[in-house]
């Protein structure tokens, strides 16, 4: 599960971006802004993104 409140609050909040700046973000650069390592493996991966989009297809 996402933790968009967690997430909201560190890109509104503590990087005081604007809601457009935020939302325009990829992951990958949200998680440079955040510190966290490249290296780090997202836990959305490829895979789990394909199975959800397959769960809970656009109608």
């Amino acid at each position: 599960m996402i933790d968009w409140a967690g997430l909201m609050r560190l890109g509104l909040h503590q990087l005081r971006l604007t809601p457009d700046q935020f939302w325009a973000l990829t992951p990958v650069e949200l998680m440079l802004m955040a510190g966290i390592s490249p290296g780090v493996t997202p836990t959305l991966t490829r895979a789990r993104l394909d199975a959800l989009c397959a769960q809970f297809p656009d109608i």
